[in-house]
């Protein structure tokens, strides 16, 4: 009875200290990993995919593109290297180690911030094209949008260090047994994080799009009246090009999609579950990496331009000399 007891442990070799290994039943850990294991290849595809689409041809060299692809980036990290971890630590015991259980934690906090803070940057990009289109090339250039991804990245890492001190001087610390991976945060903890990677950003990027929509509906039902040409040549306010707005609606799309994936995760720290562990939260996780494949497909809909460089790219003719300067708009 007491070595069946010991093959039910992690760690036969410590019967007092070890975690139990999971018990979910073979099938439905299978499914899980097929599941799991396809969308994080299909992930890491589609987003390599709008990495070199964008990194390659100089035409899609923009403001906005270069936003997209930072986004693409965190989403491509999310299915390389969190989805295949995350599938590990709900089927089996967590065997490595407490300090890479904390590079874990922290990768996390930062691909997740770092992608809501380009979100953030992407909604800037928008309120500026459609709310002052007049200045969008001389406050919105390649370099200052380079800077500002450059500070986001710089921005996680720092709050994912902040927010993972303690565990990095000491890891593991709130493990109960040997053979698993928690995150655990204080009320007061989770109350900053909530506050700092949730709220406060969900709120900047709502209200400029907000008024990013206000001013885009105004502007067509000013296009569908009969205006004269006397009047718009005299119209105060200038009005963004049609390209523009439909920039906005896509990446409108794009922006709800990643709020609708995003909140559910937050809404269990919102009610109070300040802790954190593969049982509570595994569905939330998975909705929210879930979003990091869903991006690509948003572009394969609605951007002809990334249709026509996936051609490009699966037919190798990106090796062609000159490729790089195919017109792609």
């Amino acid at each position: 009875m007491e070595v069946e007891d010991r093959a039910e442990l992690c760690f036969p070799q410590f019967p007092n200290t070890s975690c139990r290994k999971p018990s979910s039943p073979w099938p439905q850990t299978l499914v899980l990993y097929i599941v799991w294991y396809s969308l994080s290849l299909t992930t890491v595809t589609l987003n390599l995919l709008i990495i070199i689409s964008i990194s390659h041809f100089r035409q899609l060299h923009t403001p906005t593109n270069i936003l997209l692809r930072c986004l693409a980036v965190s989403d491509f990290l999310v299915g390389l290297v969190l989805m295949p971890v995350e599938v590990l630590r709900q089927t089996s015991c967590w065997f490595l180690g407490d300090f890479v259980c904390f590079l874990y934690n922290s990768l996390t906090i930062i691909i997740t911030v770092s992608s809501l803070g380009d979100i953030v940057l992407i909604s800037v990009d928008r309120y500026v094209a459609i709310c002052d289109p007049l200045h969008y090339n001389t406050r919105i250039t390649l370099n200052r949008v380079k800077l500002s991804v450059c500070l986001c990245w710089l921005y996680s890492a720092s709050y994912s260090f902040v927010f993972m001190k303690d565990d990095l001087t000491q890891p593991g610390r709130y493990n109960s047994c040997y053979g698993e991976c928690l995150l655990v945060t204080d009320y007061f903890t989770g109350l900053i994080d909530l506050v700092l990677s949730f709220i406060l950003p969900v709120t900047v990027i709502v209200a400029l799009y907000l008024r990013v929509f206000a001013i885009a509906v105004a502007q067509a039902r000013a296009m569908r009246s009969h205006i004269t040409a006397v009047t718009l040549q005299h119209s105060v306010t200038p009005k963004a090009k049609k390209s523009e707005l439909k920039a906005a609606r896509t990446l409108g799309v794009l922006v709800l999609v990643f709020l609708m994936c995003l909140c559910p995760y937050y809404c269990v720290s919102l009610a109070g579950d300040s802790f954190i562990n593969v049982s509570s939260a595994s569905y939330f996780l998975f909705v929210c990496q879930f979003n990091s494949g869903l991006n690509p497909v948003i572009y394969a809909l609605f951007y002809p331009w990334f249709r026509k460089a996936v051609k490009l790219i699966v037919t190798l003719q990106i090796l062609q000399p000159g490729s790089r300067e195919t017109n792609m708009l």
